[in-house]
């Protein structure tokens, strides 16, 4: 089998974008355009993949890192000229090279292998991605001869009326005979109004030479979409966001309205998890089997296992243990773990804290740096005071402990199992193993106040 190289095109800083950030790396649910370019390349199982950078050059490298080889092209001058940058790791090698551009996003590894296999089969020096346009304005026509091959590719202000009526349209996307395409190269002028070295120079060339230039057609043109503007982004946002959903709805998971519900890439559902609109699921997080979702939720790079309830949170780098319930209205910040059957419920914070099996913290509570044991029950109103202004500490309650409501503990400090904090404290030293705990002044009261107080006024 012949080796297949992939070249991808990121050096451009793409000003219609109007942003700072370098716009291959403009994400699209978590990934960078050119992350999704450079994955459904590995996908289709090509050998290297080299991917030419010029503006945000360390920022590409550093996220892509060794799924890819780098060459930095100095000078933008058009697409011919960044595939020669390429030259010295692909020159005089037997094989195929797709060039991709990376702001490409929806393209699929199964439509990069096909077009690898079609222009093989065919034995074409060059192969063009086309796609059949509803409404081909603006694109350049794929102009076919007699026997399908390719006869020209021509730009929409150089096109006849005849040939502006034609449906198929260049994509962009082009596939070559490696040694042909760096033998081609050298003979691409720019002499154009641009000044610049164009890759569908080298279609011409090759068809000059009577070489064979063939087209293979996308099923779906949503792939072919090349985002150059904000609009563009939104738009292949709504493409993505409908295929991945789409999959994990194959997959056995109920998402109730699929068109206001937001996974990102790398997020894992497990089956018979129902998830209501409005959710929003990011990064590196994994749900398990029959997990309840509640609308308005955002859950980030977080684990929550099987038969979770979270409804109206925000859980962002913790982990939710089986069969516990999280919500409505509270937060879990990073490095919370919630233990199975545990219950957080309304307007609860965590923050760095570990939640023991069963343990119940009902409402109203900050539970921050802590280690709660089992069967515990927190209180409303409950705060673990964890910062002096300077240093963070930590909280440790022992099993079978009950806090009472509107209580502070302040950390550092430990309670020992099945020990008791009356309502109202602050706890500032340690509690024994079985002890109540009390800080609180004793009550006092005045009797007569009202008539002493209000005195004056009844004369």
């Amino acid at each position: 089998m012949k080796k297949r190289y992939v070249v991808v095109l990121a050096a451009g800083q793409g000003t219609r974008m109007k942003s700072k950030l370098y716009k291959v790396m403009h994400p699209i649910l978590g990934r960078p355009m050119v992350g999704h370019v450079v994955e459904a390349a590995l996908g289709a199982k090509v050998d290297r993949v080299i991917t030419i950078t010029g503006f945000g050059a360390g920022v590409i490298k550093d996220y892509l890192g060794e799924k890819s080889e780098f060459v930095y092209q100095e000078e933008q001058l058009g697409t011919a000229h960044a595939v020669e940058q390429a030259r010295d790791l692909l020159e005089g090698k037997e094989g195929t090279t797709v060039v991709l551009s990376g702001d490409t996003p929806l393209l699929t590894a199964e439509t990069i292998a096909d077009l690898m296999d079609f222009h093989e089969k065919e034995e074409a020096k060059a192969t063009v991605l086309t796609a059949m346009a509803d409404d081909p304005f603006g694109y350049g026509r794929v102009i076919r001869a007699k026997d399908g091959s390719v006869g020209k590719i021509v730009e929409e202000k150089d096109a006849s009326e005849e040939e502006r009526l034609v449906r198929e349209i260049n994509t962009g996307t082009y596939c070559f005979d490696n040694e042909a395409l760096y033998e081609i190269l050298n003979q691409v002028d720019n002499n154009n109004s641009q000044g610049e070295y164009y890759l569908p120079d080298v279609v011409e060339i090759l068809k000059e030479n009577n070489e064979i230039v063939s087209a293979h057609t996308l099923e779906n043109m949503d792939e072919s979409l090349g985002v150059n503007t904000r609009v563009a982004l939104s738009q292949a946002t709504k493409v993505m966001r409908e295929r991945v959903n789409t999959q994990h709805m194959v997959n056995g998971v109920t998402l109730v309205d699929p068109e206001n519900t937001y996974i990102e890439m790398d997020v894992e559902i497990g089956s018979d998890t129902v998830i209501e609109p409005n959710t929003y699921l990011k990064g590196k997080t994994i749900i398990g089997e029959d997990v309840f979702i509640g609308m308005n939720t955002m859950i980030q790079d977080s684990t929550v296992e099987d038969h979770v309830e979270v409804t109206q949170s925000v859980i962002e780098d913790s982990i939710i243990r089986s069969k516990a319930d999280v919500g409505p209205h509270s937060h879990l910040r990073p490095k919370s773990d919630i233990g199975e059957e545990a219950h957080v419920g309304n307007y609860v914070e965590i923050k760095k804290a570990t939640i023991g099996k069963k343990t119940k913290v009902g409402h109203h509570t900050y539970v921050g740096d802590a280690e709660v044991g089992e069967n515990v029950n927190i209180g409303c109103g409950v705060v673990f005071a964890n910062f002096d202004g300077k240093d963070k500490s930590k909280t440790i309650i022992g099993d079978d402990s009950f806090i009472g409501s509107n209580s502070n503990l302040v950390a550092p400090v430990s309670l020992g199992e099945k020990s008791f904090v009356a309502a109202g404290s602050t706890i500032t030293e340690e509690i024994p193993e079985k002890a109540l705990g009390i800080a609180r002044a004793r009550q006092v009261n005045k009797e007569g106040f009202y008539t002493d107080y209000f005195k004056d006024e009844d004369k």
